[in-house]
Parts: structure tokens; sequence; C-alpha cells
């Protein structure tokens, strides 16, 4: 069965994919830093038939990504890896002119330059893959100014930038970079205690995640909402 590292797994987006996978035959190497909450995600995707690795640990740690593309090479190679571990840089979010320095360097760390570590720990694998696969979970924070949202929005993107570079350098491989919308989960409510409105599940956006890699179109950045099979198949775009 093909293997999935997925970052950010303990729960939220994280969790519902490696669900999701699991339940499309992947089998999975998943990284949350809080082991008892991320054992909890991998029964969830034992009891769908996957073989399931655990690593709990930090994604901005190299010795922890090393980790996780071993446990990768363990189950047979890395066919998708992908990165959805965020960082929000301060929270509640706040202006710029009061967002502390040391929250945008967590930011960019976790959100970018993790991202590309594993990336460049797993790049032989995944370059040995018939499939091989980047999927990094961008935001439309990204691509729009949001007051508030600038120093997390500036972490997405770059790594934004950053996918669309590596789909340059590596034309072997599919590299997209996803904004999956709103959706209701600890990260939202942690940027934005106060907001009364209802969000969507992450299990909602899932099912484009699922068409994009199970259909496999060019490298590029999509949006979930364009992606579920529904809509009559992948389109490329941005938006929320």
């Amino acid at each position: 069965m093909p293997v999935a590292i997925v970052t950010g797994a303990s729960k939220g987006l994280g969790r519902a994919l490696a669900a999701g996978l699991a339940g499309r035959g992947w089998d999975l190497v998943l990284d949350a830093r809080t082991a008892k909450v991320l054992e909890e995600s991998a029964e969830a995707a034992r009891a769908r038939g996957a073989r399931v690795v655990a690593v709990a640990g930090d994604v901005r740690d190299a010795g922890h990504r090393a980790e996780l593309v071993a446990a990768a090479r363990g189950l047979g190679g890395l066919d998708l890896l992908v990165s959805n571990a965020s960082a929000l840089g301060a929270a509640p979010l706040v202006r710029l002119d009061a967002l502390p320095l040391d929250g945008l360097r967590a930011a960019f760390e976790t959100n970018a330059v993790a991202a590309l570590g594993l990336v460049q720990e797993g790049l032989a694998l995944l370059r040995e893959s018939a499939v091989g696969t980047v999927l990094v979970v961008s935001s439309d924070a990204a691509v729009e100014a949001y007051g508030t949202w600038g120093g997390y929005g500036a972490s997405k993107a770059a790594l934004d930038r950053l996918a669309a570079v590596l789909a340059v350098e590596e034309p072997g491989l599919r590299v997209w970079a996803v904004d999956p919308g709103d959706m209701a989960t600890d990260l939202y409510a942690a940027a934005v205690p106060d907001d009364p409105d209802p969000r969507p599940a992450p299990e909602t956006v899932v099912p484009g995640f699922l068409a994009l890699v199970e259909r496999r179109p060019a490298s590029g950045r999509y949006a979930a909402v364009e992606l579920v099979p529904a809509s009559g198949g992948p389109a490329e775009g941005v938006g929320r």
C-alpha cells in the first residue's frame, strides 16, 4: 500500500485527513507534539485498516523529521508528504504593530522552514516513488490581506512560494499547495476566540483533498472547495 506522512495529525484537519487516507488504502506515519492525542488519531486510522506509526515530536526539530522519514521507510517508502502542522505566531492574533517577533519566527519555523526541512529529508524516497507527491496546507491569508493575519499569512505565503519553486525543480513530483478554506479547528478558535460565526468541520473538506490525491492534476495551488468530486473535477485556483 502507498505510504503518507501527515504532520499535525493529532486533531483538526490532520486527523481528518489521516482517517480519509486510511479509508482509501494508505499506510501512515503521523506526527504531532502531544503523544496521547496523536495516538487517538492513530487508532482511528488503524480502525480503517491502515498500518500506522505515530511519532510524537516537533517538526521544527531535525532529529524528529529524520524519525518520520525513517518510519515511512520502514513501511515501504514515501509516496505522499502532507505538511499540515501550523503555528499562528500569536494567539489570539494581533496587528503587526503588536506582533511579537519571536512569535513571527515561530510561525515561519513551523509553517515554512520545517516543511522544507521535511521535504529535504524525504526527497530521496519521494523521487523513488512512482507517485511522489508533496502537499502543503496553505491558507487564503497567504494571498489576501486580512487585519491581524499578517504574520501567519506571511509564513503561509512563504510556504506557497517554496512549493511553487519545488514543483519547478522537481518536475518528477506532484507539488500542491491547498487552501482548505474556513474550518472549525482549535487553531482557528485560538486565532479568533470571539468569532461567533459557525464554521464547517474539517471532515467536510477531506473529499477535496482525496480527489486531488487520486486524480493527480498538475502541480499548483488549489482551493479545497473546488476539488470535491461533485464539481466535475479539480480546478486550479485560489479561494477561501
